[in-house]
């Protein structure tokens, strides 16, 4: 069954930016968003150009001090107006999202209900239990002094963010970022504008005040000048390694929290229960065409259990559905963009040529790529070596977990591993082994809890978001120090000898 039409007007929210609580005209003209499905052009969007930057951190300038100094618990009402607020809109947002990004409905209603709209009141709640330290005094013979240990805002963050999870990456960062005082600049992704903008709206009609989030709709130029602005104080962006990295070169002083590529290796072991890695691989590779940083990227699997589990795999595959995102009944619907299906294709083109054997399901046809298995991968693959962010299954068989623990280790990147196996003590110890962020034990690599620590190392990124961690990535921690006055009873030195 299809979806409704959307009815949302959307007139107002075309126009590019919000700058201090109110929609106008991006100053560069204006660009399209067209939907993956079919091509057509879905609406024309302001384009914002630099000028708009400094209009939009000039409006989060002002508005950032009188957001921190309002007292807490009024913070906290806000964010919760906005939760509510959100979850009575979700669904013409998520429909807004299938629209433009070609993301199954049934996945973007995942996305709006499950984890977009509920950060708001989970950022809330988290702001409420920050807590500060007071601290022993260890370097004088004194009982005056009094160390207290608080978290202060940074001031202004920039906040840019990807097409692939446009409402809940953007949630998270923005719900926290504003929880602890911040103001923010939001450069949403282009290929998502229209659904972004929906969910700016609801922060006016929720009461939150002028300036503290404010949009600019673009590309790459806008998000350039964002970050190198010197009234931005922190950074927040998910994408790219090779921009991250970039990033990273010009924000060195500034607190940044970047969460880039995975490599995702699918580690199954000999005795794992094959049926239910079966099912764990479906999802990490064609859970939105692949295109999750979490993607089962490599499908590491035993020689002892290889054929079984690659029949089970092809005979799951050959049954998804594959088709329009807006039917309900579709499990993976087009890439998003012309961008990812070149580095798609490019990719299996090599693998093909390397000698890797392939079996497609689904059409090829506009930016729907199919459900594509490749088995006889080997280590000197792009699709091995790089991220492929598409709907592949490199399945590469190995001899032992030592092999998988240096397959797994190759790339550089650490974001998310999956293990299947039944033994603890491998489980534990494979898990140590490997550098990720996360390791899912016989879990997909695509399961992550909204409220612990998420990140990568090495080129998958710097920091960890989520929950509390975000909190301490925005704050600046500040140490207090009083000295009471009154007798010293002691040699004040704390060693002899001075």
């Amino acid at each position: 069954m299809k979806t409704d039409t959307i009815t949302t007007d959307i007139s107002t929210l075309t126009q590019g930016a919000m700058i201090h609580g109110k929609w106008v005209d991006g100053s560069a003209g204006t660009f399209e968003v067209r939907s993956p499905h079919t091509g057509e052009v879905l609406h024309k969007v302001g384009k914002c150009s630099p000028a708009d930057v400094e209009k939009a951190v000039t409006s989060a300038k002002a508005a950032q001090l009188g957001w921190a100094n309002m007292p807490l618990i009024e913070r906290v009402k806000i964010l919760r107006r906005i939760h509510a607020l959100f979850l009575e809109r979700a669904e013409p947002i998520a429909q807004m999202l299938t629209a433009e990004i070609g993301k199954t409905i049934t996945d973007s209603r995942e996305e709006v209900f499950e984890y977009s709209a509920p950060s708001w009141g989970k950022a809330a709640e988290e702001v409420l239990r920050h807590r500060g330290l007071s601290l022993p005094s260890t370097q004088e013979q004194t009982t005056n002094k009094r160390l207290v240990l608080t978290h202060r805002p940074l001031g202004v963050v920039a906040a840019i963010t990807p097409y692939n999870f446009p409402t809940d990456i953007s949630s998270i960062a923005l719900a926290h970022i504003v929880a602890a005082g911040n103001t923010v600049v939001w450069k949403p992704s282009e290929y998502a504008a229209v659904a972004c903008a929906m969910m700016a709206d609801i922060f006016v009609d929720a009461g939150l005040p002028e300036g503290v989030i404010n949009v600019i709709q673009g590309v790459g130029d806008v998000g350039a000048a964002l970050v190198e602005h010197e009234d931005i104080k922190g950074v927040f962006f998910t994408g790219s390694t090779k921009t991250g990295r970039e990033i990273a070169i010009k924000c060195a002083l500034k607190p940044h929290l970047l969460e880039l590529g995975g490599d995702g290796p699918f580690i199954i072991l000999p005795d794992a229960d094959i049926d239910a890695a079966v099912d764990g691989a479906i999802n990490g590779c064609f859970y939105y065409s692949g295109q999750v940083c979490t993607s089962a990227e490599r499908l590491l699997v035993h020689e002892d259990i290889y054929d079984e589990f690659v029949e089970k795999f092809k005979s799951r595959a050959r049954k998804l559905k594959i088709g329009d995102p807006k039917n309900e009944e579709t499990e993976m619907g087009p890439l998003c963009n012309e961008t990812t299906l070149h580095r798609v294709r490019e990719h299996v083109k090599d693998a093909v040529a390397k000698g890797a054997a392939i079996e497609q399901i689904g059409p090829e046809e506009g930016l729907y790529f199919p459900a594509t298995i490749l088995t006889g991968v080997t280590t000197d693959m792009l699709i091995v070596q790089e991220e492929t962010f598409g709907p592949v299954a490199p399945i590469i068989k190995i001899g032992s977990a030592e092999e998988a623990i240096k397959i797994a280790n190759s790339t550089g990147l650490g974001l998310i591993a999956s293990l299947w196996t039944r033994d603890l003590a491998t489980a534990w110890r494979v898990a140590e082994a490997l550098p990720h962020g996360s390791v899912n034990i016989n879990e997909t690599s695509n399961y992550w809890d909204q409220l612990a620590p998420f990140g990568g190392t090495g080129n998958s990124g710097v920091g960890r978001e989520l929950s509390q961690w975000f909190l301490e990535s925005f704050t600046e921690r500040k140490l207090i120090v009083f000295d009471l006055g009154g007798e010293i009873r002691y040699d004040r030195r704390a060693e002899g000898g001075w």
